[in-house]
């Protein structure tokens, strides 16, 4: 065959054309998703997701300061997905009382609508909603770093304390826990400005090492910083507090949360829980309480409003609502008369108190 042949012609075309497209395959670029995902490497998650990994429970976030008072929000997660957000602090009192009614609970959908931080403002609520992205991705970063702890070591745990008010600002500790035993403690809040800079810088790590070597909320106050060592103890047992029944030794649990109840070896495990503190327009109420074999066997206020007025009806009102709850077993209790305020203060805290048992 001549080599000017169109038959010829036409099979050197064709095979040049097959070459130049099995070159161009091969030069894909290897960072195509398709080529990741097929090489087995996962494409990377987006920033502030919700994290997988069975995290399981009530996760809160620290609270973040505003313009016009704090927000401080709550995740229930279950298997690392959040199915419920809600704002455990948010502002009030005259204008705010309207804003934060109207945007909290499109806030609270749109973070379970978006599994992450990732939320438009409110509209008319900007710092409102500035503060709960904030508290939201601090929920979110804790539940990720116990995700974390929990596949490296299988038992550890990040607990954070409820804000425990002092004198001279608030106090809020968290603390890892692991075999039973407090690992690290750390003030994720404490007073500051003025004279508060200098004793916070010295009591705060004295208080820290202090946790770890007791490993428990029995420490003793730091000379000098009697306010900041007693908001420090009281946030670092609700921490305590948190921690699951069977998921630290009695050691780690302070008094009372985690051991075993009595001393039969068939008893059911007992858990001391502390609620949330609730903002009330006397003062907080913040409920802990004491569950056995799912019933609450104690209950008591360890917060409530005081001063003036406030002290007859709290003395007055606290020890029928602490009756009621073991009678009731639930938070569906009635209000005392001429308690209105920390009737419901009560019980929205002994609700979130509950929530931590999964009750």
């Amino acid at each position: 065959m001549r080599k000017s042949h169109p038959v010829r012609r036409a099979v050197l075309a064709g095979a040049a054309t097959v070459s130049g497209i099995v070159l161009l395959l091969s030069l894909k670029p290897a960072s195509d998703p398709g080529s990741a995902q097929a090489a087995g490497q996962a494409p990377p998650a987006a920033a502030g997701q919700a994290p997988q990994g069975g995290v399981n429970g009530a996760v809160t976030g620290d609270a973040a300061q505003t313009q016009y008072g704090a927000v401080q929000v709550r995740l229930t997660m279950n298997n690392g997905k959040i199915t419920q957000a809600e704002a455990v602090q948010a502002p009030k009192g005259g204008r705010s009382d309207q804003i934060t009614a109207s945007s909290v609970p499109r806030l609270n959908q749109a973070a379970v609508a978006a599994q992450s931080a990732e939320i438009d403002a409110v509209s008319g609520a900007t710092y409102t909603s500035a503060g709960y992205k904030k508290s939201l991705q601090s929920a979110l970063d804790k539940a990720k770093a116990s995700a974390g702890a929990q596949q490296g070591s299988g038992n550890a745990q990040t607990l954070t304390g409820d804000v425990a008010q002092t004198q001279y600002g608030p106090v809020q500790v968290r603390v890892t826990v692991a075999g039973g035993k407090i690992t690290k403690a750390e003030a994720v809040q404490a007073p500051k400005g003025g004279r508060s800079d200098q004793i916070t810088s010295s009591s705060v790590p004295r208080l820290n090492q202090a946790a770890v070597a007791a490993g428990n909320a029995d420490i003793d106050a730091v000379s000098g910083a009697t306010y900041t060592s007693a908001g420090y103890k009281k946030s670092l047992q609700s921490a305590l507090d948190k921690a699951p029944a069977g998921g630290g030794s009695s050691q780690a649990a302070g008094s009372g949360g985690g051991q075993a109840a009595g001393s039969g070896g068939g008893q059911a495990a007992t858990q001391t829980l502390t609620g949330s503190v609730a903002q009330t327009q006397y003062g907080p109420v913040q409920v802990r309480v004491t569950v056995a074999g799912g019933k609450i066997t104690k209950a008591e206020a360890v917060q409530a409003p005081k001063g003036g007025r406030s002290d007859q009806i709290t003395s007055s009102s606290v020890p029928r609502l602490n009756q009621a709850a073991v009678a009731a077993g639930n938070a569906q209790i009635d209000a005392v008369s001429g308690a209105t305020y920390t009737s419901a203060g009560y019980k929205k805290s002994l609700q979130s108190a509950l929530d931590q048992a999964g009750g």
